[in-house]
């Protein structure tokens, strides 16, 4: 797989509000799918699955079975990547603007 695809993927995998949710649910902790599941009432648990495969697909969660039991952990690192390749550079180079305005103002 190449980077533009796994760069799609995490894109695509954060695109959905429901996605972003699970992501911020499993920031603290690792969860259960029934903990999640129980996080979004509003959805039935093939829904919540199906949010979690995306996910899985994007490497953003980890899944761990233990026993009968999934547990859910959130690997950071894809994101991370992004922000590094996409948000770090853009920011800096804002940044760098900022500073040579107030320069400008103050001179």
């Amino acid at each position: 797989m190449s980077t533009d695809d796994s760069a799609d993927r995490i894109f695509k995998a954060l695109a959905a509000q429901t996605r972003r949710s699970i992501l911020d649910a499993l920031k603290d902790d690792p969860q259960t799918t029934g903990a999640l599941c129980a996080r979004f009432p509003a959805l039935d648990r093939c829904t919540v699955m199906q949010h979690l495969k995306v996910l899985e697909d994007a490497d953003l969660v980890i899944v761990r079975r233990q026993g009968r039991v999934r547990w859910n952990v959130l690997n950071p690192l894809p994101i991370k990547h992004i922000h590094d390749r996409w948000i770090g550079p853009y920011a800096s180079r804002s940044v760098e603007m900022l500073d040579r305005l107030k320069s400008d103002l103050e001179g």
